[in-house]
């Protein structure tokens, strides 16, 4: 499933887009375009100077082709 989203993503924004997925679905963030890897998101939520900020928890793997091609990352 490919969701597009604004580029100054809210926390309000997020929330809708994942509301409907499975609360058991494991969650990666898709990082650099250049050395493409799917990182493990971090459990804690920082909020500073008006930002959320949530903090990756490591590499997993190479992020997968199809997901790098869904971001046009090619």
């Amino acid at each position: 499933m490919e969701v597009s989203l604004p580029q100054y993503l809210t926390v309000g924004h997020l929330l809708r887009q994942l509301q409907g997925l499975d609360p058991n679905l494991p969650i990666r963030l898709a990082v650099n375009p250049d050395f493409p890897f799917a990182h493990y998101v971090g459990a804690d939520v920082v909020v500073r100077d008006g930002k959320a900020f949530i903090a990756d928890d490591g590499q997993e793997d190479y992020l997968p082709t199809a997901v790098g091609d869904a971001l046009a990352w090619a």
